[in-house]
């Protein structure tokens, strides 16, 4: 540790003594509950809880397992890793028993928090305050991921667990000044990188408001009962909020800017959200958990470029390549390359390959796009994900972006089953509007006929009483297939 160097583990105790009375957290409880938690509490309880984990075994660099819902526990035994040296890594929860147990053989922690701890918690927290040297892990955090295959990987921050005042500042400033501090809505679950990055914000003075189970009804509540500044939500997320009745009367005024992100926005929920809160207010970004780069864009610049994900900020340099590492012109599909300054490159933990590089520091995670000639990013989707239907390209991003307008359909995945004439068919499994009058096979390919190049269309149609989806409104192709005959 540098002079200069603030650990995260000492920005909370400074924090404590500071501003012991500020309410750094709320959290908006599934029982209705909605308890403030102030940085007095979160430094004293988070101390008293690393003292607790400290006796377990827990120390520098070592690997704290955090397979928690969103909640106060889950902010204290992060602060707590942090407090102690060692490396928080939130573990989902929303899986079946055999996926965590292949989750946490990967992670091997020194110690895994889970349900079964939660009255260990509580009872460390009433133990006597230790003290505690300043420590700095090597990586601020881990997150597990296992993105369409559905094999675990532990994706390491690239970063050590060093407090960056920059965090405070909001990405949307580069294109028109936010007030600060903010009071940032926390919508998905903790362990998705998104919602854990609002710790960072938190510690540079933002205030977190946590949901602990999203809930579009109670969200539009929270964003009017506590002046909700911003929040980041996935396409599903806004879907829902957008789809609830009189929500055009409900005051959103407060929301200074949102970000979406996880998957292409489809362009009527972008008008959507633009007739709701501004054009100028969405900010549509394009990242990965892995933090190669960043690229986003403003509902005001995707209106004249609909579809895009943005250009490169940050110092991100973006490249598409073909298949033989060639430089693909504007306009011309291939995989997603980037380079930004200060790129982590830890590694993978998990028996998976690492992200493929150029010799001159370009990284790929497998993402299909292209660019146009001012150098504005569109996605066609994932490498892993795309179908090959009678020798064509199917991306089914863009078959769902397609059918989700089809008034029907509630929510939609596109996914490519084997098939004895084209390989593979595109086939979509459909949540209905209404299931009681569900959309049929013709209607669906009549309505894709309209927005879809013919191999495109779906072949087949499954209708199903919701989309399988985690906590974090994904979804895992891979398990879509296994269970449909791969």
């Amino acid at each position: 540790m540098t002079e200069t160097e603030v650990g995260l583990g000492r920005r909370i105790r400074d924090l404590g003594a500071g501003s012991p009375g500020e309410i750094a957290y709320r959290h908006i409880g599934t029982d209705g509950s909605e308890p403030a938690v102030t940085w007095g509490e979160l430094d004293d309880r988070s101390s008293r809880l690393a003292g607790a984990l400290a006796k377990r075994g827990v120390g520098q660099d070592d690997l704290l397992g955090i397979g928690l819902r969103n909640g106060p526990r889950f902010v204290l035994s992060t602060f707590a890793a942090w407090k102690l040296g060692a490396v928080p890594v939130p573990v989902r929860w929303d899986v079946p028993d055999w996926e965590l147990d292949r989750l946490r053989e990967v992670i091997r922690p020194r110690v895994y928090l889970g349900d079964a701890d939660l009255a260990w918690i509580d009872e460390a927290l009433e133990l006597e305050r230790p003290t505690l040297p300043d420590a700095i892990a090597p990586y601020s955090h881990g997150i597990c991921s296992s993105g369409s295959t559905g094999t675990p990987k532990v994706i390491l921050a690239g970063t050590p667990s060093v407090y960056n005042p920059a965090a405070g500042i909001p990405m949307m400033t580069r294109w028109r000044p936010i007030p600060t501090p903010q009071t940032v809505l926390v919508l998905a679950p903790m362990y998705h990188v998104n919602a854990f990055s609002a710790l960072y914000p938190m510690l540079a003075g933002d205030r977190l408001v946590v949901m602990e189970k999203f809930d579009a009804a109670r969200v539009v509540d929270v964003i009017e009962r506590y002046r909700i500044t911003n929040f980041t939500a996935t396409p599903t997320m806004l879907q829902r909020i957008a789809d609830l009745p009189g929500i055009d009367d409900r005051d959103l005024s407060s929301i200074e800017w949102f970000t979406q992100g996880a998957a292409p926005m489809p362009p009527s929920l972008v008008d959507r959200w633009s007739a709701l809160v501004g054009a100028e207010r969405i900010l549509m970004a394009y990242g990965m958990t892995e933090g190669l780069g960043l690229a986003a864009l403003t509902g005001e610049e995707w209106s004249t470029r609909r579809g895009s994900v943005g250009r490169g900020m940050r110092g991100t340099e973006i490249r598409i390549l073909g298949p033989a590492g060639e430089q693909l012109p504007p306009g011309e599909i291939g995989e997603i390359y980037l380079r930004a300054p200060g790129a982590p490159t830890a590694p993978y933990l998990g028996d998976v390959p690492q992200p493929t590089s150029t010799a001159d520091g370009f990284v790929t995670v497998g993402d299909l796009g292209h660019l146009d000639e001012e150098g504005f990013l569109y996605l066609a989707d994932r490498r892993v994900d795309v179908i090959i239907s009678g020798g064509a390209n199917v991306f089914p991003a863009e078959v769902e972006t397609a059918l989700i307008d089809h008034p029907g359909v509630t929510d939609v995945v596109v996914i490519g089953l084997r098939d004895p004439e084209w390989g593979r068919r595109v086939h979509a499994l459909i949540e209905p509007a209404d299931p009681a009058n569900p959309p049929t096979l013709d209607g669906i390919r009549a309505f894709a006929k309209s927005r879809l190049a013919a191999y495109k269309v779906p072949k087949s149609i499954e209708i199903v009483d919701a989309i399988p989806r985690s906590a974090a409104t994904k979804v895992n192709r891979g398990r879509l297939l296994q269970t449909r005959g791969g």
